[in-house]
């Protein structure tokens, strides 16, 4: 079977910062470093904005906006279809008002060659979920506290 015919696991992560930061354009770079070492693929990039009233917007994309976005213009193109109105309308409602998100879905591309050899072997996922950061940092802390009792 060639890596060609499988898919790594499809994810979404949705970054929230604040109106008023100033950016730096270290958020762009990390993103693409890994595109460009083909760790992820990404299908789609949405920045929205949620004014202190609540109101929501998409940002269009512009030469001003990419200074303001962090440097991300360059995936201003990636645009799948993947992302509907519904999702556009969840990922408002998860952000604070006075910030602006970037809506990201990308492929885990790393996977590939491991999920293509378990399926070449007879293999096949499953199952498969994502444990959330501040779950795992917390069950870390705690097992660690638990070392020191």
């Amino acid at each position: 079977m060639a890596t060609t015919d499988v898919h790594g696991p499809i994810d979404f992560v949705l970054i929230e910062f604040p109106l008023d930061q100033k950016a730096t354009g270290k958020t762009a770079e990390a993103l693409m470093d890994l595109v460009e070492r083909r760790v992820i693929w990404v299908y789609d990039l949405l920045i929205i904005a949620k004014d202190e009233d609540g109101s929501v917007a998409g940002i269009e994309w512009s030469e001003e906006a990419s200074v303001e976005l962090e440097g991300f213009a360059s995936l201003a193109s990636v645009q799948s279809g993947l992302l509907d109105d519904d999702d556009i309308a969840s990922a408002a409602d998860a952000m604070n008002p006075g910030t602006v998100a970037a809506l990201l879905i990308y492929e885990n591309v790393w996977a590939i060659p491991f999920i293509a050899a378990a399926r070449e072997a007879g293999g096949d996922v499953i199952a498969s979920a994502r444990i959330p950061a501040q779950d795992i940092m917390a069950a870390l802390d705690a097992a660690e506290a638990a070392l020191r009792s």
